[in-house]
């Protein structure tokens, strides 16, 4: 089974952490979450979801990890603000590991210049970012590209992008 990094801020989008995480679980795999320091909780935007922090992003290697998940809300936007977890990013795109990131969570592979040329959705509101970004953006519920990237909009999407990502993690 897989080894699953999350990276996790305030102001996530509750369910797009939730709902896929507990997906992934269910289906055997390990979600490790990982923040700005260890031991520390993390708060949704909506429903104040408190999520613990297992790992800082200064002790975290992407080489411990099978993939890489990225929920959206305000998260995703707080992280690339810090070289360390775009670095982080950028190691699972370079590595062509598994990459999941719905809603906003596109704005850290921008932010590591990694949709250049890449099939990819978001959030209507970052799809021109995303564009100046090289993606060819699609609006539709569920984009996988290359068998490594699977993108999704909204919370509305999770069960095509638990789908698609569980999909992937088969292999």
């Amino acid at each position: 089974m897989a080894k699953i990094a999350t990276v996790l801020g305030d102001m996530f989008e509750d369910s797009e952490y939730m709902k896929p995480a507990a997906a992934y679980k269910e289906a055997g795999h390990e979600v490790e979450v990982i923040g700005a320091e260890a031991g520390t909780e993390v708060t949704g935007m909506k429903e104040n979801t408190k999520v613990g922090i297992d790992k800082a992003i200064a002790d975290a290697k992407s080489s411990d990890y099978d993939a890489l998940f990225i929920p959206g809300g305000f998260s995703p936007d707080i992280l690339r603000a810090d070289d360390r977890f775009v670095k982080f990013v950028k190691e699972f795109m370079d590595a062509k590991k598994p990459v999941f990131a719905i809603c906003h969570g596109p704005q850290l592979l921008i932010t590591a210049k990694e949709l250049e040329g890449r099939d990819a959705t978001g959030y209507t509101s970052i799809r021109v970012d995303m564009e100046y970004a090289g993606a060819k953006y699609a609006d539709k519920e569920v984009v996988v590209c290359q068998n490594q990237l699977v993108t999704s909009r909204t919370p509305d999407d999770i069960p095509a992008f638990n789908r698609e990502s569980l999909k992937i993690l088969e292999k």
